[in-house]
């Protein structure tokens, strides 16, 4: 079934109806079918005005789904690239709970202290690898100790 036919609108709301996409993967997504960047920006400005995409509902969602497994600054490079403003990122990671999540990814990963050097700085890599800044990582190995068993 060739889908040469289809308007750019439906390609559109066909796409923002399996998932939420930022402005700019939907303006990537639809280009190759576009006549003219004219023709893609204004459907893209009257999907924002009907509320069919927002970046800000996007960032949401894609912060919530992100932020069981990585921490805020890779969250934050992999939204940059789709196209969300730092506002919009900012209000998104707000209510996340970082140490939480690198407590987490640190139990399933190792589940206990590092029992020399080499083994420390493996976990700080692992956890610095999944978007936690140092302060974020100290307090994790830090407290290794303290939840090591009792979790």
């Amino acid at each position: 079934m060739a889908e040469t036919g289809k308007s750019l609108k439906a390609r559109a709301v066909d796409l923002l109806s399996r998932r939420e996409y930022s402005r700019l993967e939907l303006k990537r997504r639809l280009a190759p079918f576009a006549d003219s960047a004219e023709e893609l920006e204004a459907l893209l400005d009257e999907l924002a005005a009907n509320r069919w995409q927002s970046d800000s509902r996007f960032a949401e969602q894609f912060a919530s789904s992100r932020s069981r497994k990585y921490g805020n600054r890779r969250i934050e490079m992999e939204m940059r690239e789709r196209g969300i403003d730092r506002d919009t990122i900012r209000d998104a990671l707000s209510g996340q709970d970082e140490l939480a999540t690198a407590r987490e990814q640190w139990r399933k990963k190792f589940g206990q202290p590092p029992a020399d050097a080499a083994e420390r700085a493996k976990q700080m890599r692992f956890l610095a690898g999944r978007g936690f800044g140092m302060d974020i990582i100290r307090q994790v190995i830090a407290g290794s100790d303290d939840f090591a068993d009792g979790e």
